[in-house]
C-alpha cells in the first residue's frame, strides 16, 4: 500500500541560514543507512525529505533503518499521489479501507496540511470534504476530532502524501553537523552509551580501543569490533583505532606502586588518545566515565588523570548511575555484547587496592621513574586502523 516514507526534521528547523548544510548531512546519512537497498530515491519537498522505493516489500526494512538516523524525529509511511482533489480523496478512501481490514476502526478524523497554497481548497475545507466521502463509503464509522482510532493525514506539497501513522524516532542532530571527536571505546557497558549520546548531538565519532595482547584475547578485540558495528547503525561509519598498551603496563609494574597502576595507565591512554585525535582532525575526546562508579572515576582521580592532557573531554554519562546506563545500553542494542565475559586491558592489570584519592605530586614522582615519551612512541607504533 505505502510506497514513500516521509521524514520530518527536529532541531534542523532552528538553524536559519545554515539549515541547508544540516539537511545535506542528514540526507547523506539516510543514503548511508539505506546503502543495501536498490531502486530507492531520496528527495526534498517543502521542508521534508521523502524516500521512495519501487519495491513495496522493502518498506519495513527501510523504516527500521532510518528510525536510527540522528536528526529525524518522525517518519510516516505514505502514499504518494497526484495533486488532484478527486484522486486524493479516492486514495484516502482506499487507504482507509486497507486499514479497516487490519484493525477495528470505529472513529477517525482527517487532518490536511496545505504546504502548496496554490491548491484550490483550503486545509479545513478539504479535511471536511474528505471526511464526508469516507463517512459515505463506511457508514459504520463516525468522526472524532479529539481521540480518533485513526487519523488520516493529507500533506499537500508539490505532490500529495497520504498517511495514517507517525513513528517517533531517535531525534538529535545529523552526524557531522557539530564537529568530530574520539571515543575511548572499551568492551564495557558505559563507553558505547557515551559514544551514542554524543553522536546524537551531531558529532562524527571515531573510536580508540586499548588492548594488551596476548594478555587480552582476540575475542575481546572482536567484542569491541561488534560494539563499533552496532554503533554504526546510528552513527554511520566509524574508524576504529587499536593500540597495544602492554609495554606501558609492564613498565608501571616494574617501576611504580601497584595501587597507582590504574591512574598511571589512564594518563598514558589520555596522552595517546590526544595524539591520535590531533593527528586526525578530531577536536575532543569522549569517555564513558560515571562519577564515583570505580576508583579511576572519583573526582580526584579524574583531576589527576586529565592533568596529563590539554584536549577537552566530553563525559555524557557522568551524572548517570549504572542502572540508567544499562537501560540505555539495552535500548540501543549494545548491552548483550558489552556483558560478554572477555577481559579488557583495564581489568587484566587492575590492582587489588587501587587509589581512589590520588595526589598529583605523588603520581608525578612515580611517573618520573618512567620514560614517558619513549613509552608513548613505543606503544604508538602498534597503532592499527580497523
Amino acid at each position: 500500500m505505502y510506497n514513500v516514507v516521509a521524514v520530518s526534521f527536529g532541531e534542523i528547523f532552528l538553524k536559519g541560514k545554515n539549515r541547508g548544510s544540516f539537511e545535506h548531512k542528514l540526507t547523506e546519512q539516510i543514503r548511508y543507512a539505506l546503502k543495501e537497498y536498490k531502486d530507492v530515491s531520496i528527495y526534498k519537498e517543502l521542508g521534508k525529505v521523502f524516500i521512495q522505493t519501487k519495491h513495496i516489500d522493502d518498506m519495513d526494512g527501510i523504516i527500521n533503518k532510518i528510525k536510527k538516523v540522528f536528526g529525524i524525529v518522525v517518519i510516516s509511511p505514505s502514499i504518494k499521489v497526484e495533486k488532484d482533489p478527486e484522486i486524493i480523496i479516492e486514495k484516502a478512501i482506499e487507504l482507509f479501507r486497507y486499514l479497516k481490514e487490519k484493525q477495528n476502526i470505529k472513529t477517525f478524523k482527517v487532518n490536511t496540511k496545505r504546504g502548496d497554497k496554490t491548491f484550490p481548497v483550503k486545509s479545513m475545507d478539504f479535511s471536511a470534504l474528505a471526511g464526508e466521502k469516507i463517512l459515505n463509503a463506511f457508514p459504520d464509522v463516525t468522526v472524532d476530532v479529539h481521540n480518533p482510532d485513526i487519523e488520516v493525514m493529507i500533506d499537500i506539497k508539490k505532490n500529495c502524501y497520504i498517511s495514517s501513522e507517525r513513528i517517533t524516532t531517535v531525534g538529535g542532530m545529523p552526524i557531522g553537523s557539530c564537529g568530530k571527536a574520539l571515543l575511548l571505546l572499551s568492551g564495557g557497558i558505559d563507553s558505547p552509551v557515551a559514544g551514542y549520546m554524543i553522536a546524537k548531538r551531531g558529532v562524527e565519532i571515531s573510536a580508540l580501543y586499548f588492548h594488551t595482547y596476548p594478555f587480552t584475547s582476540e575475542r575481546a578485540n572482536e567484542k569491541v569490533k561488534r560494539l563499533k558495528e552496532i554503533l554504526e547503525e546510528y552513527c554511520g561509519k566509524i574508524k576504529l583505532y587499536s593500540v597495544n598498551l602492554l609495554d606501558v603496563h609492564k613498565a608501571i609494574k616494574e617501576h611504580c606502586r601497584e595501587e597507582e597502576t590504574t591512574i598511571l595507565a589512564r594518563r598514558f591512554m589520555m596522552r595517546i588518545a590526544e595524539r591520535i585525535a590531533e593527528e586526525n582532525g578530531l577536536e575532543m575526546l569522549i569517555t564513558g566515565e560515571s562519577l564515583g562508579q570505580v576508583a579511576s572515576q572519583t573526582m580526584k582521580s579524574m583531576i589527576v588523570i586529565e592533568n596529563s592532557i590539554e584536549m577537552p573531554i566530553l563525559k555524557p554519562v557522568i551524572g548517570m548511575d549504572k542502572t540508567e546506563i544499562m537501560d540505555k545500553a539495552k535500548e540501543i542494542g549494545t548491552y548483550e555484547t558489552s556483558i560478554l565475559p572477555y577481559d579488557d586491558c583495564c581489568s587484566v592489570f587492575a590492582p587489588s587496592h587501587p587509589l581512589i584519592n590520588p595526589k598529583l605530586d605523588s603520581i608525578l614522582i612515580s611517573e618520573g621513574r618512567l620514560n614517558v615519551e619513549e613509552l608513548i612512541n613505543k606503544v604508538y607504533s602498534t597503532l592499527e586502523v580497523i
